[in-house]
């Protein structure tokens, strides 16, 4: 008997501690954020070291306490991606990071396979917004846009 009460113990303090792992990583930490909780949107213009702000619609986003990594946003602008190609920097390297799957209207594979076919262009929102980290716009031809925070060359591999 004694060994049957050990092994149920056991199994339940797994399970409830895998179930405490998964909320703190996909639910926890984030919260939904507002335009101006995270500062709007901004695109860095090519004759400049300043972001400068930017008009959008319909912005969702959301951002994590636990890390400079964990934002992510959607949003529409008005511009096209050849008017924001002649005034504003682009980012070659932008790999979108995966949302948590609630965030629906964020998907990084379909923003990552439109960065690799040319479908959609990246820019760069800001530099160093944290230590190391940069914020990243794609931009597809439609006005549909994401923004993430990725690591830039600072922790390159």
């Amino acid at each position: 008997m004694t060994g049957k009460l050990l092994a149920s113990f056991i199994v339940l303090s797994s399970l409830i501690m895998g179930v405490s792992i998964y909320y703190l990583q996909v639910y926890a930490y984030y919260e939904e954020v507002t335009p101006e909780m995270s500062g709007g949107v901004m695109l860095l213009p090519l004759d400049s070291d300043t972001s400068k702000a930017i008009e959008f619609t319909e912005f969702q986003g959301i951002n994590g306490t636990s890390s400079p990594i964990r934002y992510r946003a959607c949003f529409q602008l008005s511009e096209t991606v050849e008017q924001l190609k002649a005034q504003y920097q682009a980012y070659p390297q932008a790999e979108p990071l995966t949302a948590p799957g609630w965030f629906e209207c964020y998907d990084s594979r379909r923003v990552g396979a439109a960065l690799e076919t040319g479908e959609a262009m990246a820019f760069l929102s800001q530099h160093e917004v944290a230590d190391g980290v940069d914020r990243v716009i794609a931009v597809f031809p439609d006005g549909q846009a994401y923004a993430w925070h990725q690591l830039n060359e600072k922790y390159a591999e």
